[in-house]
């Protein structure tokens, strides 16, 4: 039976690059996934696009490139990547020049497009906003972004056009393993329970070293080996969906029952209805089954017929963020920051400043928990060190420059002994969902080719 092999190359924007160099050189992979977006990901980079049409993409793609590119052609190794973020045709032409540089020739790079529905906005103004209930013409002037949740349709495209490289903008996660998947064995749109597996796989590869121990460890409780040197996943995936999870033999981390289940169930709400552009997988049968060391067997995924809607993620400007700190150490030091909160504290009422939102936490004392549940917990007499946070949003930029100014005023004005002042005012994007149907988008698939002098005519979906 046909097998494919897909390794995770990074499971968040800023994800370490040496697992996904040792997958590569050697995993004996056909495919490896890099997945770099989240929400508000993608709300900034928009912002970035704004500002430089040349730009939107992940700050870290000529990085990864440079240090992946070359492994990936020796090794014959596809990779596909959201890493494009807002603006994936120009981030193809940024591994068009890496790959030139390189002297790598014969390498064609697909940009995926179409999740982009900003300039459509206009017609969902009357959507429900998922998270709130209100209508989505609630948040019509400060809205910046707006990207579908596509699916496998552009990458399969491309794959079938022989790209070497795919660079997408916002498609769904498990999509980026769904999507080769089909292509190599020949799914069907209407293969439901398949591309359910697929979607499993997808969603466990998905976040990297969740699944190998990373967001697992608990000394002493859930002890993981070697997790400074922790590898990423493979999956095994055979023709009828099933598929074998593993790690390279050298890499820290381990996969287990234990790993893979507490990856199965983030982020899903439904095991019976996991909502994809591509199918409704249902993990409720789903079996994890230890195989040997470090090898864990999945089956028993099925899936339903999608929905015919995308989730979109809509950003919008919400004010400003300011944070304060300042420490307090040695005896009595929780007495003093509670102090320089009651400080602070009269000292906004006193200044009139609007504020929509704050915190004020005791860090090393009831940041976490809050009082009421932190305060069994600890001995305020054995505290050696208290920081004072406090954290606040604002409509207006100057009140919350004013905020921090409050704080950094302890320094002098009391009490005893406050150092370490750090001030931060960042403007706020916020994240709203609603649902659109799928027929409202076209997806776009464009190629750059290494040695050609022109860009192959785009193709739409």
């Amino acid at each position: 039976m046909k097998k494919v092999r897909i390794g995770s190359g990074a499971g968040y924007a800023g994800d370490r690059i040496e697992p996904a160099m040792e997958l590569i050189q050697k995993g004996d992979l056909d495919y490896i996934i890099f997945e770099c977006l989240a929400e508000r990901t993608i709300a900034l980079a928009q912002q970035a696009k704004m500002k430089n049409p040349d730009e939107g993409y992940n700050h870290l793609l000529k990085y990864r490139m440079e240090k992946v590119l070359l492994l990936c052609v020796e090794n014959n190794v596809t990779l596909i990547t959201n890493i494009g973020a807002a603006n994936p045709l120009a981030a193809a032409k940024v591994v068009k020049n890496i790959a030139e540089e390189k002297g790598i020739s014969n390498l064609k790079i697909a940009a995926v497009s179409g999740d982009d529905v900003y300039p459509n906005i206009g017609k969902y103004m009357d959507c429900t906003i998922i998270e709130t209930g209100v209508p989505l013409k609630e948040l019509k002037s400060s809205i910046i972004s707006a990207n579908a949740y596509i699916g496998i349709s552009g990458i399969v495209t491309a794959l079938q056009e022989g790209a070497d490289i795919v660079i997408t903008g916002r498609v769904s996660d498990p999509s980026l393993v769904v999507a080769p998947l089909k292509h190599e064995f020949g799914w069907e749109d209407t293969d439901y329970e398949l591309l359910g597996k697929g979607t499993a796989a997808g969603h466990l590869l998905e976040c990297a070293a969740q699944v190998t121990g990373g967001y697992f460890a608990d000394p002493g409780d859930k002890d993981v080996p070697d997790l400074w040197n922790v590898g990423f996943p493979i999956a095994e995936v055979q023709e009828n969906g099933d598929f074998l999870l593993s790690k390279l033999e050298d890499s820290g981390g381990m996969v287990t029952t234990a790993t893979v289940k507490e990856q199965i169930v983030y982020e899903i709400h439904d095991p019976t209805r996991y909502l994809t552009p591509d199918v409704i997988a249902d993990f409720s049968e789903i079996e994890v089954i230890e195989k040997e060391t470090n090898q864990v067997q999945i089956k028993g995924v099925s899936g339903k017929e999608k929905s015919g809607y995308y989730k979109t993620s809509i950003g919008y400007l919400d004010g400003y963020i300011v944070e304060a700190e300042i420490s307090y150490g040695g005896s009595g030091c929780l007495g003093r920051s509670r102090l320089a909160e009651e400080v602070v504290r009269h000292r906004l009422i006193q200044a009139n400043i609007e504020i929509q939102e704050m915190r004020i936490d005791h860090i090393g004392s009831n940041s976490l928990y809050r009082s009421s549940i932190s305060a069994p917990l600890y001995d305020k007499e054995r505290l050696s060190e208290v920081r004072l946070r406090v954290a606040a949003r604002t409509a207006d930029k100057g009140a919350a420059n004013l905020i921090g100014q409050e704080v950094e005023g302890l320094y002098t004005n009391g009490p005893a002994g406050g150092g370490g002042v750090r001030v931060s005012v960042q403007e706020v994007v916020s994240i709203a969902s609603i649902l659109i149907p799928s027929d409202d988008i076209t997806i776009d698939v464009t190629y750059e080719e290494v040695d050609k002098n022109e860009t192959q005519a785009s193709h739409s979906l």
